[in-house]
Parts: C-alpha cells; structure tokens; sequence
C-alpha cells in the first residue's frame, strides 16, 4: 500500500531550491530556510520566482517524484513527466478502452455519477447545518441533482453525459453560496468563471482545482495510467484528460468542502484576496498559504473508502481510484466504482 507523502509548495518569490545529502534545501535570496528529506516528498509545486537546481530535478525525476510549475497567483503552467511507471500492457488497455465507444460511454457514466452523487452529499450535510431559508433551497438543489443521476444510465453517448453533468453542476452551483455563512455577500457566486476569475469566489476554486488536478495527475502516472487519456473529458494536445475525469468525483467532498470550510471558518476573508482593474481577482500569498495548510492537513484526515472497506486518507484517494480504474482497464473489475464520500 502506497504510503501517505507530503507535497512541498514553495510560494516565496526568490526562493532556490537544491539537493543536499538527498535533502532539498531551501534558501531565499541567498539565506538558508529549511531543509526536507527527500524520501519524505511525494512531489513539489513552485509559484512564479522559484528555481529548481538541475541536479534537484534530475533526482526528483529518477524518484518518480513530478514537479509542477504554477504562477505566482496559482495557474497551471508546466508539470514534469517522470519515467513511466507500471505495466506498458495497462497502457494498451487503457488505449484500447478509450477506442471502445461503449466502454467509454460506461466509464464515463460512473465518473459522472460518482461526482454527483458526492455533489448530493456535500449540499445534504450543508443542508443539515444551514439555517432558515438556505436548508430547503439546499434540499431541492440536491434532489434536483439526484434526478439528474437517475437519467444517466440512459445515456447513449459521452456528450449526453457530459450534458446531463452540466445540469447537476447548474444545480449545485446555483445555490453554492447557501453553504456559506461568513462573508456570503463578498463570496457570493454568481456564476463560474475560469480563467481570469472575476470574483474572489471563483479565485479560490480555480486555486484548490489546479492543486487537486495536480494531485490526480500524479497517481494517474504513479499506476502507470496515461494521465492525458481520459473518458469523461475530450481528448485534446496538452489537455490531462484523465486527471480531470478522476478529479471530477472528488471536487465535492475535497476541494469544494475546503473552501466552504475555510470561509465559514473566516479563515479566508476578503483581506486575502487583491481585485484588479478589469474585474479580475487573485489571491495574496498568505490566503494562498492559508489554504495550502488547510489542504495539507486535510490530506491525512481519514476516511472510510466503500469499496476497500478500509480507513484511508483523503490524500491517498486519487491513488486508490487510480489503482480502482486500472483493474477496470485491466478486467479485473467488471466496472469502475467511483468514490463516494459519507
């Protein structure tokens, strides 16, 4: 069993990063901060001015362990491809899969629902905690989500998957803010806005996403998967389509359930967040430090997996799920069982 690492995000601008006696030292602008042990990371990410010494990063290779480049206000720009891992023949069948228009469509069907299944839960347990008005309107948002994954199996094709998908997360999203319960008006969300974010709402999920697609990629490439094959999520050059379809059922009870909590925590408050002319907003160093120690945290909160039947830590269960769909590619398993949150 794979155990639980941590992951090494540097967000000071300045800082070098180098290998010594199989530590990763850290110094900024030439002043020693802090040196890890190597065999303690399962990855880094770097935010903007953060150099990587060429011998760091040729280690970190060899140790299957990625290194993703962000920006400083924590945008996707480059990830590191380690020496592929597992069986090449998993790979055939993972290819094959995805030439299989019914197998496809099946695999699909099961990454959907698991993601609105957990969008039910995530709104449900709000619904328990929410007061006057916001619980019934919760309730009927979760209700209207568990329609939409009634109809999924008569899905023919991934486009009508992916349709009914956006409904449930037209349902979900519109009632977002009803989980709040600190600073709703400042966090309120109107509607989703990827990149640039226009409200600070829509700033710190596109934060926690890019971290937990960075999460999935990684176990994707650990099991020996091709992280840029997926089934849910179209196939395009650059696109990681695989990380984002296992992401997909654990935006809910991960990523979301983070921001709701640090918000209802007033953890995160509008001092983190800079809004710039043309309407844009991104978050400071300290909300973005703030939320990667939350997540950190989070990570090694366990939880009961359904299909294992074992405890397992949050931050394992990209990995499991990986492990999960392989067997399926492989026909160890008749289907994929995605993870269902309690």
């Amino acid at each position: 069993m794979r155990h639980l690492l941590n992951t090494l995000y540097v967000q000071t601008q300045g800082s070098y990063l180098r290998l010594e006696n199989d530590n990763v030292r850290v110094d900024v602008d030439g002043e020693f901060k802090t040196r890890l042990p190597l065999h303690h990371l399962d990855g880094i990410v770097v935010f903007g001015n953060v150099l990587l010494s060429p011998y760091l990063i040729q280690k970190l290779g060899r140790s299957h362990k990625p290194v993703t480049w962000l920006t400083e206000w924590g945008q996707f720009t480059a990830r590191s491809e380690t020496p592929v891992s597992g069986n090449v023949l998993l790979r055939v069948a993972q290819h094959a899969c995805t030439c299989d228009a019914a197998r496809t469509l099946a695999v699909a069907r099961f990454i959907a629902a698991g993601k609105l299944q957990n969008q039910k839960t995530t709104l449900l347990r709000s619904a328990r905690e929410a007061a006057g008005e916001d619980a019934p309107a919760l309730r009927q948002a979760a209700r209207d989500i568990n329609a939409q994954i009634a109809v999924l199996p008569l899905a023919e094709t991934v486009d009508e998957v992916r349709g009914i998908e956006g409904t449930a997360a037209r349902s979900y999203f519109e009632v977002f803010s009803l989980m709040l319960r600190a600073n709703r008006d400042f966090f309120w969300l109107g509607e989703r806005t990827r990149r640039p974010a226009r409200d600070p709402i829509n700033a710190v999920l596109n934060y926690v996403y890019t971290l937990l697609a960075g999460e999935c990629a990684s176990a994707c490439q650990a099991v020996g998967l091709d992280p840029q094959i997926g089934f849910l999520h179209a196939l395009r050059p650059g696109r990681q389509s695989l990380a984002l379809d296992l992401m997909e059922e654990l935006r809910p009870v991960v990523a979301d359930r983070a921001v709701v909590t640090l918000i209802n925590r007033q953890q995160l408050t509008p001092r983190d967040f800079i809004l710039h002319e043309g309407r844009t907003v991104t978050l400071t160093e300290d909300g973005r430090r703030t939320i990667l120690k939350h997540l950190q945290e989070r990570k090694g909160e366990e939880v009961y997996h359904p299909i294992t039947g074992r405890k397992t830590p949050i931050g394992l269960i990209p990995h499991v799920q990986a492990r999960l769909l392989a067997q399926h590619l492989r026909g160890d398993r008749p289907h994929y069982p995605p993870y269902l949150h309690r």
